[in-house]
């Protein structure tokens, strides 16, 4: 049995608003060809089909045509829903999808019945473990194998978190495995898995701290396919993070990406293979002054890239994005880390203590930009704070003037508030969070 284990395709998302749909397409475009290529039997979609609970019309789109040439390659497709999807709106239609050979398991109560494939060595029984929310989900998981006097529902709830209901997941499939007579059996899952490095780019799905779970819970099965965690990496021989399939933050610039093609053998042993994806476009980092990198031959091979860039000046350059970008058309992110400055870790009260307004308003510019503030733009400032309190009732000087400089017909200088881009992390690539949710 020839099976394709994939994940966290986030069909929707973008990167710092750049568009990836072309890059999306060209993955799936690839997975259909490897289908062809490699003869599989099984493609498994182990969770974050879309990046939105409700994902846009063009991503739903783009599933169907994936799923649909997937299956007219030779596979069949079983996908299961992870935190980032709606599990009933994937779901909706399942039992009719499922005669076209396209399975989608999202419904908890359902975990414990497979997918069943066979190949000349017999049976294979597949479960598709959507992402499961403990709360949300523990009074609709199966009964716990064994007999249940009474079925006091209360007494069979499994522990609260991760760990508790997954590991009911994995009981009651056990049970289903040795009722079929121990046949092959694999378990795709979407969770954080102890062991499992993250990347910036998941969601965090712990609650109260606690998110992962031993990898002890998914003994005794041929393969676990595993979704959540976008870097591709192997925990076990058998237990395996397929990783997304694109870099969907610049904590993933190192990664390659991939898949893996799982050979089942006769006596349920996996011989596995990594499958390199396509890359769309590298992802990279670059940290330096404004001149070098507009200069420098070093930096020649990243001006097609997407890229983060820090800028070490001593004084925030004015115009630095617009700069960057005649040079690198693709900086995605800007951020100011002046050589020498100055760190501090007291909390925002402690700075201001004791100081006025206009000083904290001009250590602020000065702060943003690393220059202090001219004698205009303090004026500027004291009169703007002078107008701030005569409008806010506030008692004041009676023999103090407004400046005329206070409101000005034009803007502040163009140095008083440069332009820049705001860090990587002040604004995640994040939508549609289901309850808890991670990546």
């Amino acid at each position: 049995m020839r099976m394709l284990h994939t994940s966290d395709w986030h069909l929707g998302r973008s990167l710092h608003r750049a568009d990836l749909r072309p890059a999306q397409a060209a993955y799936l475009d690839h997975l259909v060809e490897v289908v062809r290529s490699e003869k599989i039997d099984a493609v498994l979609v182990a969770g974050d089909v879309y990046d939105r609970a409700i994902p846009p019309l063009d991503a739903v789109a783009l599933c169907e045509d994936g799923l649909v040439r997937l299956r007219d390659a030779g596979a069949r497709v079983i996908v299961t829903s992870g935190n980032h999807d709606s599990a009933p709106r994937l779901g909706f239609g399942s039992s009719l999808v499922d005669a076209a050979g396209v399975y989608l398991r999202t419904r908890a109560g359902s975990l414990a019945q497979p997918v069943l494939l066979a190949d000349r060595h017999g049976p294979v029984a597949v479960y598709g473990v959507p992402y499961l929310e403990p709360d949300a989900v523990r009074a609709d998981l199966p009964h716990p194998p064994g007999p249940s006097p009474g079925h006091d529902d209360a007494a069979d709830a499994p522990p609260r978190g991760h760990a508790g209901v997954l590991t009911r997941a994995a009981e009651c499939i056990r049970a289903d495995v040795a009722a079929r007579g121990g046949v092959r059996s694999v378990a795709m899952a979407h969770a954080w898995v102890a062991g499992g490095e993250a990347s910036d780019s998941e969601r965090d799905i712990s609650v109260g701290g606690v998110g992962r779970v031993p990898a002890a819970v998914f003994d005794g099965f041929s393969y676990v396919a595993l979704g959540h965690l976008h870097g591709q990496q192997t925990l076990d021989e058998r237990l395996r993070y397929s990783g997304s399939p694109l870099p969907y933050s610049f904590s993933e610039a190192g990664h390659t990406k991939g898949s893996w093609l799982v050979e089942l053998g006769a006596d349920g042993g996996a011989r596995v293979e990594r499958v390199p994806a396509p890359a769309f476009r590298a992802l990279n980092v670059l940290r330096g002054k404004l001149a070098d990198l507009l200069t420098s031959a070093a930096y020649d091979r990243y001006e097609a890239d997407f890229l983060s860039v820090v800028l070490t000046d001593t004084s925030r350059p004015e115009g630095g994005m617009e700069r960057l970008r005649q040079r690198f058309p693709h900086v995605l992110v800007l951020a100011f880390e002046p050589e020498g400055g100055a760190g501090g870790s007291r909390g925002y009260r402690a700075k201001i203590a004791g100081r006025d307004d206009l000083t904290v308003a001009a250590e602020f510019v000065e702060h943003v930009r690393a220059s202090p503030v001219t004698p205009g733009e303090r004026e500027l400032l004291a009169g703007a704070f002078e107008y701030a309190r005569r409008a806010d009732g506030t008692e004041t000087s009676p023999d103090r003037a407004l400046p005329q400089t206070a409101l000005p017909e034009t803007a502040l200088p163009e140095t008083a508030l440069p332009e820049t881009a705001l860090p990587e992390t002040a604004l995640p690539e994040t939508a549609g969070a289901q309850p808890g949710e991670e990546g």
